[in-house]
């Protein structure tokens, strides 16, 4: 799977290029709606796609808050962004790439042919870098709907991760360190974590809050001293299936393909059968 950001200085130059399509994936916990900062200002021919209603499937069709879209909404979803097999493809938010991780984890899930990156250090840094902005909504022609499954053995149940083994997978959680432990637990039914989990925030993959990435060695000394060894089987977890792809994209970088539990801690803290976890272990 491959792994790419591109600079804000980069997509200054480039964002109007044939064939690159930008696109904005701004999304809140907060209440605010990406939606409304992609119209109060975003890189000039930019399409927006939402996390609730665009990448992820209808309540219900799948595990947790956002399940993965079925492949023909998918499918639908793409050709509304003008994406076909040539388009190289870069998606940027405003949190370090939190949001728009998700969309390059499944145009590669759903076999896209052109390139995916990230832009490093999202939007601020796109503006820091003298890029020009737009307030008007992007209208594209609609591109051929190309529907594909999945590909490859990159999403895991539940029932899959409470038949592991000790010690057959590295189990990484990528929320914020506090729910994590179980101080707080501000959307899902219940703290904690999945016993023997590893607390992994996707915010360490940064070089700061909301910035660009560590390097490849650095986050490849992160991810060892987390256990993930050459030939190790890794599998991510977040509250939703969301920021778990920012942490794919990171350890995509440094050559490890892990796998999404998809249902992530939405899926896993509903079923009150499944035991938790709270604190450091």
């Amino acid at each position: 799977m491959a792994s790419e950001l591109v600079s804000a200085a980069w997509l200054v130059r480039h964002h109007r290029d044939p064939g690159v399509r930008v696109v904005d994936v701004r999304w809140y916990l907060d209440g605010r709606r990406g939606r409304d900062a992609y119209l109060a200002g975003h890189v000039p021919g930019a399409v927006f796609l939402d996390v609730d209603g665009e990448l992820a499937g209808p309540k219900g069709w799948g595990p947790g808050r956002h399940p993965l879209p079925p492949p023909e909404l998918f499918a639908a979803v793409r050709a509304r962004a003008g994406i076909d097999d040539r388009t190289h493809v870069v998606a940027y938010d405003d949190d370090g790439g939190s949001r728009a991780a998700r969309l390059w984890w499944l145009l590669e899930h759903h076999g896209h042919q052109g390139r995916v990156s990230l832009l490093d250090g999202g939007w601020q840094a796109y503006l820091a870098a003298g890029g020009p902005s737009d307030t008007e909504p992007v209208q594209l022609s609609v591109a051929t709907a190309l529907v594909r499954q999945g590909r490859g053995r990159r999403v895991v149940t539940a029932d899959e991760i409470a038949a592991l083994a000790p010690g057959e997978a590295v189990l990484l959680d990528a929320r914020a360190h506090a729910r994590f432990t179980g101080e707080i637990e501000p959307v899902d039914p219940r703290a904690g974590h999945i016993p023997g989990a590893r607390s992994a925030p996707y915010t360490g993959n940064l070089a700061a809050p909301g910035g660009v990435f560590l390097g490849d060695d650095e986050l490849r000394a992160r991810y060892a001293a987390l256990g993930v060894k050459p030939g190790a089987r890794v599998i991510v977890y977040c509250g939703s299936g969301v920021t778990a792809c920012h942490t794919l994209f990171a350890l995509a970088r440094v050559g490890v393909e892990g796998e999404l539990y998809e249902g992530s801690w939405s899926d896993w803290s509903r079923d009150t059968a499944r035991p938790i976890a709270i604190g450091e272990d």
